[in-house]
């Protein structure tokens, strides 16, 4: 019987360094295909254009999108879920005056609240900021599964106290985070993968390195922290690898005998 291994997206198969999935990760995939099915599990719609080719490069027997709120095997649309059209209005008027931005990105265009906020973490980031910023307000009449927060963990502390249906875990990098509703989660994916592949959840692996892998670590048979990963992420992994500019997870794999 194959089990499953996931791995999320940014710095755990996608060094944001130079953009691109290390070689060594790449041949570990390739190794772990003969025993597991592969999966994505990402705060990001892998389908949007901001992740075109990453997909192709993995080639993932399925993706946990968006923290659990879109799960597609193959072509095949298993699962979606969307945030109520009020409560995403809240969350924006919310944003309204403070130092920090929320909204979401569709397709190359980006909806924000301080859009200004976005620029400024652009510019820290990569130097660089080529945003197509549009008005946030129509956000409304989209389908809205999930919502980006940018900015500083004050900020997302604030917004988890004013809507406690919420959490945002924190990137890596504790300068933004993903708004998700507290029912929603990598894990709540990866079990729905099981149930539809018929694998006991004691046969999966899970790598991640930032507070929205915390559930889908803890969850997992085993869960792997990546060595760049959030402190407390690597406190309740079963297993800390080396960070991804170390080959961290094809080193987890030798180590962890999984091919």
């Amino acid at each position: 019987m194959k089990g499953i291994v996931s791995f999320d997206m940014d710095m755990t198969l996608l060094n944001h360094a130079d953009y691109k999935i290390p070689d060594s990760a790449i041949k570990a995939l390739d190794l772990l295909r003969k025993n597991y099915y592969i999966v994505i599990a990402t705060g990001r719609d892998m389908d949007a254009k901001f992740s075109e080719g990453l997909a192709d490069e993995v080639k993932p027997d399925a993706i946990i999108h968006l923290n659990g709120n879109k799960i597609t095997i193959g072509p095949e649309l298993i699962y979606e879920h969307c945030m109520k059209r009020e409560l995403v209005e809240e969350l924006l008027h919310f944003a309204e005056g403070k130092d920090y931005a929320i909204g979401m990105t569709v397709g190359d265009i980006d909806y924000f609240v301080n859009p200004w906020c976005v620029t400024r973490h652009d510019m820290v980031r990569w130097q660089m900021s080529d945003r197509k910023f549009r008005d946030p307000w129509k956000l409304l009449d989209m389908p809205v599964r999930t919502l980006a927060y940018i900015g500083r963990e004050p900020g997302a502390k604030e917004v988890e106290a004013a809507f406690p249906m919420l959490k945002l875990p924190l990137f890596s990098s504790r300068e933004g985070a993903d708004i998700i509703e507290k029912d929603a989660s990598k894990a709540e994916g990866l079990k729905r993968l099981c149930k539809a592949w018929n694998i006991p959840l004691k046969n999966t692996i899970a790598f991640g390195d930032s507070m929205n892998d915390y559930e889908i670590v803890t969850t997992a048979g085993i869960g792997v922290a990546m060595g760049n990963g959030h402190p407390q992420l690597k406190e309740a992994a079963d297993y800390v690898t080396a960070p991804i500019g170390e080959d961290g997870v094809y080193k987890a794999c030798e180590e962890l005998h999984l091919f």
